[in-house]
């Protein structure tokens, strides 16, 4: 993992695509638990906990990440 030491790690760090895992959807690294996953259940409003609960192979620091992540992508892309 390239994380730097003060940021943590990046998307690419977290997230991967292989065309032999989930038919290359892009899943958390070392799980088959696709990263759509996550957004669609909490869209459906179940919280962060429940969705670990869920998916026992998921890490709580690595969801939580890439939730931050993904928020500083958008809002960073906020172009006219």
């Amino acid at each position: 993992m390239q994380a730097d030491s003060q940021r943590g790690p990046t998307l690419e760090d977290l997230i991967t695509s292989d065309p032999t895992i989930m038919g290359g959807r892009r899943v958390f690294r070392g799980t088959r638990v696709p990263v759509e996953v996550l957004f669609e259940n909490l869209a459906d409003g179940l919280s962060v906990d429940e969705i670990l609960d869920a998916y026992q192979t998921l890490d709580k620091n690595d969801v939580v990440r890439v939730l931050m992540l993904t928020s500083r992508s958008l809002a960073g892309s906020r172009a006219a």
